[in-house]
């Protein structure tokens, strides 16, 4: 039984929509899913802040209790960069460049694996020489650590999501499926990553530096 060939397929031109303009039902559906995910990470942080503000025993110098910024900080710089380097990919596929769009892309998922990386390094770090686990923090309150790991984790499972979701991508890339120029699942796969991006500079600066 013969296979269907994979390859460039033809450019989709979607009506001009009222409310939505020219928008793909993909890229529609995932403003849908960034604006339902961001309500949760809204819930986490508030519930962070109303947590911290009547806790008794939080620590004084939040800072130095999460063994600095210095890495934290890297791993922001980090992802952001990886963000630069999906919008440089989408725009290759524009121009049909598509070494250029394979380089980029490939860039972005050793991105989020490499903050995956970080992070777990970081994780073993703080358990092991600052004594925090998931639900014990031996210097306080035990839901200084509990809340960490709550948001900074619900965020890693995201970058995780989202690296496998470009790797993904970039085999379809591979295979030549947008080589004349169809950019729209790669757009739809960069809103999500964007949004990980910009979820984390919130993170970093609720968690880490207030």
């Amino acid at each position: 039984m013969g296979h269907a060939a994979t390859g460039p397929k033809e450019i989709l031109e979607y009506p001009d929509d009222p409310q939505f303009g020219k928008a793909s039902p993909g890229k529609i559906g995932m403003w849908i899913f960034l604006g339902t995910d961001a309500m949760s990470f809204s819930g986490l942080l508030i519930g962070y802040a109303i947590i911290r503000a009547i806790a008794f025993d939080w620590p004084e110098d939040v800072v130095n209790s999460l063994g600095g910024v210095e890495l934290s900080g890297f791993m922001t710089f980090w992802l952001i960069c990886s963000s630069v380097s999906m919008v440089l990919s989408i725009d290759a596929c524009k121009q049909k460049n598509r070494k250029a769009m394979l380089r980029w892309l490939g860039l972005t998922v050793i991105g989020g694996a490499g903050f995956l990386a970080m992070q777990v390094w970081e994780y073993s770090h703080l358990m092991n020489d600052m004594g925090m686990t998931f639900s014990t923090y031996a210097h306080g309150n035990n839901l200084f650590s509990s809340t960490f790991f709550a948001i900074t984790g619900f965020h890693g499972l995201h970058v995780l999501a989202g690296t496998l979701y470009l790797a993904a991508m970039w085999v379809k890339a591979y295979k030549g499926e947008f080589d004349k120029g169809d950019y729209n699942l790669l757009e739809i796969a960069g809103l999500f990553w964007h949004f990980v991006d910009l979820v984390w500079i919130l993170v970093f600066t609720f968690v880490y530096l207030l």
